[in-house]
């Protein structure tokens, strides 16, 4: 199945390092021969993206602050100095202040939810009408979320409204940019090992607790949620737009744990 992303081209962002989704995903979209670009959110995080991008070839990298319109003008055309097209995008962006997802939602802070909305969901729609343009060929836009969208999960707390904000914002803009020819989908993973994952409390616990009790006895891959982006952007998924794609080894559809773990 090599070769399924020969002659694509796409941005992705939000990786942080060896163990974010969005890296899974470009080791993905690199094994199948696309040609990557990388965002980064100044110095810091640029010197840890730098040497996974070059370790899949990738020459371009771009500053953004997703939440400073200026920065994500100045950032997509720099994008668009190096590239006249792009095939798809990946947005791995979400954010919320670690102290209020340990305790009670009903204590979320008027600041922190504007904050994680903001991040975590209009980015997206920031984004979203900035790449379109250079889809001249059509394309598709990913983005993640959570099953915690849509079923209460321990300190999940402000991050679930975010997500279920992020999930109707992908049926919009499908709708939106179908015209155009570009897709918009997002996956869904269970929990992961990732710096964002371990911001939320008893992250390990609710990490067990899936492992041990989703029909496959797994969580999710990185390689496995890859290669579920490749799919979402490659010719195979051209008809393929609005979905929320679950990669959570079967958890989503119980109703209670295991009896053996009941």
């Amino acid at each position: 199945m090599a070769g399924l992303m020969q002659g694509k081209r796409g941005l992705i962002m939000g990786v942080a390092n060896n163990r974010s989704i969005a890296w899974g995903i470009a080791q993905a979209m690199a094994n199948e021969g696309a040609e990557l670009a990388f965002s980064y959110q100044g110095e810091a995080f640029g010197k840890r993206v730098q040497p996974l991008a070059e370790s899949v070839g990738a020459k371009i990298m771009v500053d953004m602050d997703v939440t400073d319109d200026a920065s994500l003008d100045a950032g997509f055309a720099d994008l668009a100095s190096h590239w006249d097209r792009v095939d798809f995008l990946v947005h791995a962006i979400a954010y919320s202040d670690k102290n209020e997802l340990t305790g009670r939602f009903v204590d979320t802070s008027r600041e922190n939810f504007k904050n994680s909305l903001d991040i975590s969901c209009y980015s997206l729609i920031e984004v979203a009408r900035r790449i379109a343009p250079m889809m001249t060929e059509g394309g598709t836009i990913m983005t993640m979320t959570y099953g915690g969208s849509n079923r209460v999960t321990p300190f999940y707390n402000v991050m679930g409204v975010a997500k279920a904000a992020l999930e109707a914002s992908v049926r919009y803009l499908a709708n939106d940019l179908g015209p155009d020819g570009i897709r918009v989908n997002a996956i869904s993973p269970g929990p992961m090992k990732t710096l964002a994952g371990a911001a939320i409390g008893g992250a390990r616990k609710t990490f067990r607790h899936t492992e041990a009790n989703a029909p496959m006895r797994a969580n999710a891959t990185l390689e496995a949620i890859g290669g579920t982006a490749v799919y979402l952007a490659s010719d195979y998924g051209a008809c393929t737009s609005g979905e929320i794609i679950t990669v959570d080894s079967g958890y989503h559809v119980l109703g209670m744990p295991q009896s053996e773990n009941l």
